[in-house]
């Protein structure tokens, strides 16, 4: 008896002892010729049992197989010598094991097909691994259903509850999770996104109204968050620390995420009424003198969260009444006025400054305003335009395009009372003459 638990002479490849000689052939090289016994063949598949069953079959069998999976067969092969318990320890590689199951299911190998499939189920898989097992189980049936069980489609409650609980971890909902701490929330915040995401596929999570309201509990949690961080910037000694400006913009990097997550839950207002009612005590903080020459990367940050609320109210995402949209412009105007020219006389004096506002950030901002402008009562469009218009430099942002509608629109206003009142005199007069 040898190490594989069989008796000789039943050994793959002993010519002396077997009665079936196997030829194989592929296109590309010179055939093979294996020596097995009938005994093993037909025991172990039931291809096998078939043929020699008929007794015209003899002892001479062809098979023809690809470049590609050659090696697939010789593997098959050699596995049906072993022991049915020796066969999951023989496999190595998710490559392999695939070609072999592939072979193994044409020729009705039943105990390696369920080997290969119990390894594959179990073992990790590299993403290009995964591309050609999926190929290869939808060829195969129900069969090969253990090998997908770990990416086939959850249900919805499933999906929900691990949605759920990723937001709780990425807004620090019950406090911070230390060991892992910000890292893992990040990885949390990140995957939040993916699964909201449409691109090419579904969203993994509808928004219900339970995903909802752990979303806006999230919301208050990274607003608070924020506030408290912010304020203690005044109550801080060095200003100037790395930990000091590392914590508050870890906090107003909470918010950014939620800008990107909000809108696809249809709660983006949620973000906007809080963002405007916290507005006054962020630009009283941000404008304290303490400030001035410190936190340039803060105040870019706050720049960037106000040209989203600007971008979701001007084009009309979000809607708000016009007392709500004249206090963002009236509080946030003036501050993106002071701070542009600003950040572009430091980058101009030391080209390392690394906060600028960029092109597209700039347009962005304008065109929002414009739009957010052009929505206004016309009276609030007159004060914003005339303090505009009286301001030091009124270079950035260019509001001439709101001026000149609102112009047009004054005049066709003014022109159409006019009409309007010629109309009623016309027609009293007509009145009186009856």
């Amino acid at each position: 008896m040898d190490k594989t638990g069989v008796e000789k002479p039943c050994r793959f490849g002993d010519q002396s002892t077997s009665d079936i000689i196997i030829r194989l052939r592929n296109c590309n090289g010179r055939p093979e010729i294996f020596y097995l016994h009938s005994s093993v063949l037909v025991n172990k598949s039931k291809f096998f049992a078939d043929l020699l069953s008929n007794p015209d079959s003899g002892t001479y069998v062809e098979l023809h197989c690809s470049a590609f999976n050659y090696d697939h067969h010789v593997n098959l092969l050699r596995l049906l010598y072993l022991p049915v318990d020796s066969l999951l320890d023989s496999l190595d590689s998710v490559k392999s094991t695939v070609g072999i199951l592939e072979v193994s299911v044409a020729f009705s190998c039943e105990e390696i097909t369920k080997s290969c499939i119990q390894y594959l189920e179990a073992v990790p898989w590299e993403d290009k691994e995964e591309e050609e097992i999926l190929k290869m189980v939808s060829k195969l049936g129900p069969i090969a259903m253990p090998i997908i069980a770990r990416i086939q489609q959850v249900d919805l409650s499933a999906t929900k509850n691990v949605f759920v609980s990723a937001v709780r971890f990425a807004t620090s909902i019950g406090g911070s999770c230390p060991p892992f701490g910000d890292e893992l929330k990040i990885s949390a915040q990140e995957q939040v996104e993916y699964m909201l995401g449409e691109d090419e596929d579904m969203p993994l999570v509808r928004a219900d109204d339970e995903v909802k309201s752990v979303v806006k509990v999230g919301l208050s949690k990274v607003f608070s968050s924020f506030e408290k961080q912010l304020s203690s910037l005044l109550l801080e000694s060095d200003l100037i620390s790395e930990t000091a400006e590392a914590k508050i913009l870890q906090s107003v990097a909470d918010l950014q995420w939620m800008c990107n997550i909000l809108p696809k839950l249809d709660l983006m207002k949620d973000f906007v009424i809080n963002w405007a009612d916290i507005s006054g005590k962020v630009l009283g903080i941000i404008e304290d003198k303490k400030l001035d020459y410190v936190m340039w990367g803060l105040k870019l940050k706050m720049i960037e969260l106000t040209a989203k609320v600007l971008e979701a109210v001007g084009y009309g995402n979000v809607i708000l009444a016009p007392t709500y949209r004249v206090q963002l412009l009236s509080m946030w105007l003036p501050y993106i006025r002071k701070m542009k020219p600003l950040l572009d006389s430091k980058c101009n004096g030391d080209s390392s400054f690394p906060y600028k506002m960029d092109e597209y950030l700039c347009q962005s901002i304008e065109g929002a305003i414009v739009s957010l402008i052009l929505a206004l009562p016309s009276n609030d469009q007159a004060d914003i335009l005339a303090d505009w218009m009286n301001a030091d430099q009124v270079t950035y942002p260019d509001l001439s395009e709101a001026f000149e509608v609102w112009c047009y629109r004054t005049k066709s206003a003014k022109r159409r009372l006019v009409e309007d009142l010629d109309r009623v005199g016309s027609s009293s007069a007509f009145d009186l003459s009856l």
